[in-house]
This record gives structure tokens, sequence and C-alpha cells, in this order.
């Protein structure tokens, strides 16, 4: 993984020469032609240069890769999926939002693997990208990228469901099709048994997304300090390494219900009649995240 890194750095400091951003945008939006519907609502200018961020400014680079988020999502149709089809999977609370933002004012979710109840590969990808649909449509005005908490308290190899393959699935659906969407991954409490698991896995994660990994260990001091420098810790849950007074409890039927409410807006922004929206402001009436008691 080390060479893999100092190759990406070589590529990335030559493809990062200065470029007219604005320019950039428009040439991709030519180059991917006329859209149409949900696709063309898709492609913002914010959308596009997402993509290219994702791919160094390389036009044909980030044309392939919109291209091939087009055919998936074309395919796979993210944006119709309900609560009510995923609801089961998120019953123990393996997957939420949470109500504490990052230092940057990111939206968080929150994993727990020690929590997996499922043994459904596909099923476990589909509510995680529900999720991440979710916390997209709900993120607050000028903010376009979350930090995922995956919290491994509970977690054991043989406890876990997760297989490599799903695993693999979930990161290349996040770097292939929700690019420049994740700030940072955080992970906390990981146990030494998940490290052959990570390295078997970080083969699969492509060296831009690797970067954004942080461990975070709570017995080790300067790990903390790690944590405290992208979390507030008067804001962040006890069982984070926070002050605050609480802990993260999740409930269910509360979270459905805030789900099923976020479905009628999802259904409403897909559905309207613009065809294309500007993400600064399509998240205006946010819906509130998950309590914490």
């Amino acid at each position: 993984m080390a060479n893999m890194l100092r190759r990406w750095r070589g590529q990335n400091q030559r493809e990062c020469e200065p470029v007219d951003h604005d320019k950039m945008i428009k040439d991709l939006r030519t180059a991917i032609g006329p859209l149409s519907g949900r696709a063309k609502k898709f492609c913002t200018d914010a959308c596009l240069r997402r993509y290219l961020e994702a791919r160094n400014w390389n036009l044909e680079k980030a044309k392939k890769m919109l291209e091939e988020t087009l055919e998936w999502r074309s395919n796979y149709k993210p944006e119709e999926i309900r609560w009510d089809e995923v609801a089961h999977e998120g019953e123990t609370g393996k997957v939420s939002r949470a109500n504490f933002v990052d230092r940057s004012g990111r939206p968080v979710l929150v994993m727990r693997p020690g929590k997996q109840n499922t043994k459904t590969g596909d099923g476990n990808v589909r509510h995680l990208v529900y999720l991440i649909e979710n916390a997209i449509l709900n993120l607050p005005k000028g903010q376009e990228q979350m930090t995922w908490l995956i919290d491994f308290t509970g977690f054991s190899m043989n406890a876990s469901n997760i297989q490599v393959k799903t695993s693999r699935d979930i990161v290349n659906v996040l770097q292939n099709h929700y690019p420049e969407r994740l700030a940072i991954i955080v992970l906390y409490n990981p146990p030494k048994i998940f490290q052959p698991f990570f390295k078997v896995l970080s083969y699969f994660i492509d060296p831009k997304t690797y970067l954004k990994i942080k461990f975070v260990c709570p017995s080790d001091k300067a790990s903390i300090e790690v944590m405290k420098s992208y979390f507030d810790t008067q804001n962040l849950p006890s069982e984070f390494g926070g002050n605050a007074n609480f802990n993260l409890k999740y409930d269910h039927e509360e979270f459905s219900k805030l789900m099923a409410e976020d479905d009628i807006k999802t259904a409403r922004f897909w559905d309207s009649e613009s065809e294309q929206v500007d993400e600064t402001n399509a998240n205006a009436n946010c819906v509130k995240p998950l309590k914490t008691l």
C-alpha cells in the first residue's frame, strides 16, 4: 500500500497543474452530452466538480467515472430505495445518523459492525446506500461531505457476518459512485483481529480514500488527540471519549419515523418538475437526526 501511495502522489503532482476549474466543469458537461430527467438533476455543477476532483481534474478520467455512475444509478436506482425495504437491516442500529457533527460541521454516520444482524451482502450494501443517499439529502446548506465514525466496540470476526466481498462492494460503491462525499473515516477502537481483515481490504481502497482513514484507539493518548482534532469533545458522546454526559442510544421505532418522513422528501426532490436543483439550496428543510440520550 505504501508503494501505491507513492505512485499516486507522483501522479497527483503531475496531473494537478493549475487549471481553470469553471472551464473544466463546462467541458465535462459538454463531454457527457445531453441529459434528461434524474440524470440531469443529478449532474449539477457541484457534482461535476466532485468527479473532476476525484480524478485530479483529468477530463477523460472524470468523464469515464461519471458515465459509470450514471449507468449504475440508472440500473440500481438508489433514489428509489425506501426505508421499509431496508428497515430490517437497521433494527440493531448498525448504521445510523448521529445528531452531532464534526469540527467542520459535517454530519456523521455512525456504524457499529458489532451489531451486524444479517448475512445478506446485497442487503447490507442496499441499506448503506439508502443511508448515504439520505445523509446527502440532509446535508446542511453549503456542505457536500460527511464523516463516517465506525465503532468496533463488541466486534468479533466470528460474530460479524460482513465478508470481504461485501466490504469490497461497499468500498467500490462509495469511492466510485459517491466521490468526494466522504471527508474522513474514523475507525474507533478496532481490535487486533481486524488488522488482517483490513490489510486484505486495503488492496481495494483507492489511495485518495485510504488517506482519509484514521485509526483511533481509546487507550492511546496520541490517538485520542487525533479524535479531538476532528470532533469537539464537548458535543461528543462519552462512548467516543467525549465530555458530554450522554450516550448514543438507537431507537429503531423513532429512527423509522424520521426515515419515513425523509422518504416523502426524497420522492418530492427526485420527482419534482425542476430538472436540476442547486445542491446548496436543496436541503433547506433538513429533518432532525437521531437523538442522543
